[in-house]
């Protein structure tokens, strides 16, 4: 694996701990992906059988309502999404747009199978790492329903609250 994509995933909270042999193995067959701004990486109702990794550019979550697509954050270099896709296995909750020329890792369910088969410490980890990504977002969400039940109370945008810190 190129030295810069093991920089960029040690450095991500949802990879975190994990060893050099159990990055590359989730990264053996993981295709970049590029979409000029405009192009979808997948959207809202798609079946979910991967994640990505923002190598380098930025994108935009959105969600439909009313007939209109929403947008909830950005994310950009170092941030993933699609995550949930690794653990559920539902359709997408979201679509997720590049906003500029962006370059993404493809990690998928299958690469996650592997590692299960290879070294199942390893895969627990990323379980769990992912797990409390989710758990944060979550939390995050929790705390947008809150506040927009409260009067009075200012929001916080959806984006400082969902951002890698």
């Amino acid at each position: 694996m190129a030295p810069s994509r093991l920089a960029l995933l040690q450095a991500m909270p949802i990879f975190g701990a994990l060893r050099d042999d159990a990055l590359d193995v989730l990264l053996e067959d993981a295709p970049t992906v590029v979409h000029a701004a405009g192009g979808f990486y997948f959207r809202e109702g798609d079946s979910a059988q991967t994640m990505y990794v923002i190598e380098k550019g930025a994108v935009e979550v959105l969600k439909r309502w009313d007939g209109r697509e929403w947008s909830l954050h950005h994310l950009s270099d170092g941030d993933c999404f699609g995550e949930m896709a690794l653990m559920d296995y539902f359709p997408r909750s979201a679509s997720v747009r590049a906003v500029e020329r962006t370059q993404a890792i493809e990690i998928s369910t299958a690469a996650l199978h592997r590692l299960y088969e290879r070294n199942v410490e390893q895969f627990a980890l990323i379980q769990m790492n992912i797990g409390r990504e989710v758990c944060r977002r979550l939390r995050a969400a929790d705390e947008l329903l809150f506040r927009a039940r409260m009067d009075g109370s200012p929001m916080p945008s959806a984006e400082d609250l969902f951002r890698h810190h």
